[in-house]
């Protein structure tokens, strides 16, 4: 099975460096003394060397074949290497909302330890946590239109943790 996967995945790259034999043969045939007259001669031979179907066995030809089909199955897989990470065979926009298992890394267990996002969502405020891929940055922004409860549900929980330093800017002097 492994074999026949990795013919059929290198199979094309064959067959171009194949077909690029006649490529070399057309150089060979093309007539010029120096590169400059053998590249306007080149246009001139490619046909005759493209008018047989069979690759041309030539060292020379198989050589530039090679070559051309490892310089393609190359900038191939660098392509693939530095392709972003999308989520292929998914629609665009599937995203789905995220559970209690998705957060779980991010919480302490001590509750304490632990900034008071929503009633079941916290984040860890250590700031070396076992696992280093769960650290995150621990500010947060909150913004909402008055009496959208930012004071009742979000500052005062936080502030009466006293585990952290804090900024809370109340410009009408309200929070006391």
């Amino acid at each position: 099975m492994k074999a026949k996967k990795l013919i059929l995945t290198n199979l094309p790259y064959v067959l171009i460096g194949l077909a690029c034999t006649n490529l070399g043969e057309a150089w060979r045939m093309a007539e010029g003394g120096d590169a400059s007259e053998k590249i306007l001669g080149l246009f001139s031979a490619i046909p005759s060397a493209f008018g047989n179907p069979l690759p041309s066995f030539n060292a020379l030809d198989l050589l530039v074949g090679l070559t051309c089909g490892l310089l393609l199955r190359f900038a191939v897989y660098m392509k693939g290497k530095n392709a972003k990470k999308y989520r292929h065979n998914i629609e665009y926009g599937a995203a789905r909302f995220g559970t209690a298992e998705d957060i779980r890394p991010y919480i302490d267990p001590k509750f304490q330890n632990n900034i008071i996002l929503t009633q079941t969502e916290r984040l860890t405020m250590d700031s070396r946590p076992k696992n280093a891929k769960t650290a995150r940055n621990k500010n947060v922004l909150i913004v909402g239109g008055s009496g959208s409860g930012k004071t009742r549900f979000f500052i005062k929980p936080n502030l009466m943790q006293l585990h952290s330093s804090y900024v809370v800017t109340d410009p009408n002097g309200n929070l006391q």
